[in-house]
C-alpha cells in the first residue's frame, strides 16, 4: 500500500495569497497533480492539518473544490490553523469524523490502520495532550494490536531545535509517549506543523514530519532566531507499506526538475 502525506497547504479564499507572498491554493493543486503523475499512484492521501489558514468557511470551500480534482481517496485531520466547527461543517460528509468534541478518528478499511489524534487547542497554536484524549487513543490502539498502524497528529511530540516552532510544540507528551510505546504496531507517527521534513526515533517507533505544500520554515537553530519562511521546493511524503519488508518513507519534491538522466 502506498500512502501519500500532504500537509499544511494553508488554503486561502480564492484570489488571496498566503502570507501575501504565494498562491497556496495553486500550490495545493500542484501537489494533488503531482500525486497523479507519480509512476505509482498512491492508494490513499492523508492530510495532516492546517488545510486552511484562518479556519474560514470560504477557505474550506476552496479546499473542497480542489479535492474534487483528485480520484485518490483521502482522509483529512485538523491542525492549529483550522477551526474545529468550521472544519467539521466543511467535511460533514466524511463519516469518520466525530460529530462533536475532538476530531480524533480511526479508519480500518486498508492494510494499514489509520488513527488520527487531535492535538489541537481551539484558538491556540501549540498542542496539548489531555487524559481523555490519551484514554481514547489507548483504547483505539488496543482494538487491533496486531495490525500495522499509522498514527497521525498535527504537532510533533518533540522539540525540533527551531526555537520559534518549538514555542508552538505539543506539550505534556509524556503520557502520549507511554501509550505509543505500549503499542508496537504503530509503524509511524505522521505529523505536520513545522513545514519541514524531519525524522526522529521516539516511543519505540519513528516520527516523520511532512513538508508543507506551500512555504518552508527556515532552518534556523540559533536560540535568538527570528521567525522566517522561504519559498523553497514544496514536497510530500510517500509511505510504502509491504507486509514482508515493513514501511519505507520517501520525500518527494513537487515541481519540474532537470532530468531524468541515465544512471550508470
Amino acid at each position: 500500500m502506498l500512502i501519500a502525506q500532504l500537509s499544511d497547504p494553508h488554503v486561502r479564499e480564492a484570489g488571496v495569497f498566503y502570507q501575501r507572498v504565494v498562491d497556496s491554493n495553486r500550490m495545493f493543486a500542484q501537489a494533488l497533480a503531482h500525486l497523479h503523475a507519480l509512476d505509482r499512484r498512491p492508494d490513499l492521501i492523508v492530510l495532516t492539518g492546517d488545510l486552511v489558514d484562518h479556519g474560514r468557511p470560504a477557505e474550506y470551500q476552496e479546499v473542497r473544490r480542489l479535492l474534487v480534482t483528485t480520484s485518490i481517496p483521502w482522509l483529512a485531520m485538523a491542525g492549529n490553523h483550522d477551526e474545529r466547527e468550521a472544519f467539521r461543517a466543511a467535511f460533514h460528509d466524511q463519516a469518520y469524523l466525530a460529530r462533536a468534541g475532538a476530531l480524533h478518528f480511526c479508519v480500518d478499511d486498508h492494510p494499514v490502520r489509520i488513527v488520527a489524534f487531535d492535538s489541537c487547542i481551539p484558538g491556540r497554536h501549540h498542542g496539548r495532550v489531555d487524559a481523555a484524549a490519551l484514554a481514547w487513543l489507548d483504547a483505539t490502539l488496543s482494538e487491533a494490536r496486531n495490525k500495522p498502524t499509522l498514527l497521525m497528529l498535527h504537532h510533533p511530540p518533540f522539540t525540533s531545535g527551531i526555537p520559534y516552532m518549538d514555542d508552538y510544540r505539543c506539550t505534556e507528551t509524556e503520557g502520549l509517549e507511554a501509550v505509543v510505546r505500549a503499542h508496537p504496531q504503530v509503524e509511524r507517527v505522521l505529523c505536520g506543523h513545522v513545514h519541514r521534513s524531519m525524522l526522529r526515533r521516539w516511543a519505540g517507533t519513528v516520527v516523520c514530519t511532512a513538508p508543507s505544500t506551500t512555504t518552508e520554515i527556515c532552518l534556523q537553530l540559533r536560540p535568538d532566531a527570528a521567525p522566517a519562511s522561504v519559498v523553497g521546493p514544496a514536497g510530500c511524503l510517500l509511505h510504502l507499506w509491504d507486509p514482508v519488508h515493513g514501511m519505507v518513507s520517501h520525500l518527494s519534491h513537487i515541481g519540474r526538475f532537470e532530468g531524468p538522466y541515465p544512471f550508470a
